[in-house]
């Protein structure tokens, strides 16, 4: 697949040099020049200097032919007219943009502009480092009825099935994070110390998820 990027910086080049060794082309517009070299000597896609949301631009860049467009520059209102120009000037199907103010990425989700909130997304990690309580959304639907969270666990939950876990809180463990690496898990999979488990639940059964998976099995069977 082709994809177009906007936006050389650290996120910008990293993600250039993910999809190309993944086989995919990759053209990354940037106003600066200078900022290409982040990509290294080893890329070799295209380098186009201009702005990321003029229509003449993102042709060079091959939006046209391209599959996916980010737009991972410093400038919030740059990244959504990018965004908007490319799905909806050009068609383009898989568009996202990264918003550094939470309340305009709430907003332009709902309009079913895929976005992510820099500065929330990294807060609410550092949270739920910090104090591992309470479900903080990592996605929502545009729609607001569905969500995926970091769902703490009582430490009694461990040993026993992911199974078991869905079943009491009539919810999916769409993920795990153990040592470091994601995994997904089956019907067999047991909960280990240290595992990070992301949920995906109805918005409003958030508390009685997070109640079943606080309490743990025992008072679960107590019920």
């Amino acid at each position: 697949m082709h994809v177009v990027i906007m936006g050389c910086g650290r996120v910008g080049a990293a993600l250039s040099r993910t999809l190309e060794a993944q086989g995919h082309t990759v053209a990354i517009i940037d106003q600066d020049s200078s900022a290409f070299r982040r990509l290294g000597s080893g890329f070799g896609g295209r380098r186009v200097t201009g702005v990321g949301y003029d229509q003449d631009t993102l042709r060079e860049a091959g939006i046209e032919e391209a599959g996916a467009f980010a737009a991972v520059s410093s400038g919030d209102n740059s990244n959504i007219i990018a965004a908007r120009v490319a799905r909806e000037m050009f068609g383009v199907e898989n568009v996202a943009a990264r918003i550094y103010d939470p309340r305009r990425a709430e907003v332009y989700q709902r309009l079913g502009i895929p976005t992510v909130a820099t500065v929330r997304w990294t807060a609410d990690q550092m949270l739920r480092r910090l104090l591992p309580s309470g479900a903080e959304p990592l996605w929502l639907d545009p729609t607001g009825g569905v969500q995926l969270a970091e769902v703490h666990i009582s430490p009694t939950w461990v040993g026993h099935r992911v199974s078991r876990l869905q079943e009491e809180s009539e919810s999916r463990i769409a993920f795990i994070t153990r040592l470091g690496e994601a995994m997904l898990p089956d019907a067999r999979t047991v909960l280990q110390e240290g595992d990070l488990v992301h949920v995906m639940m109805r918005s409003d059964r958030v508390g009685e998820v997070e109640a079943v998976f606080d309490r743990g099995p025992e008072e679960a069977e107590q019920r």
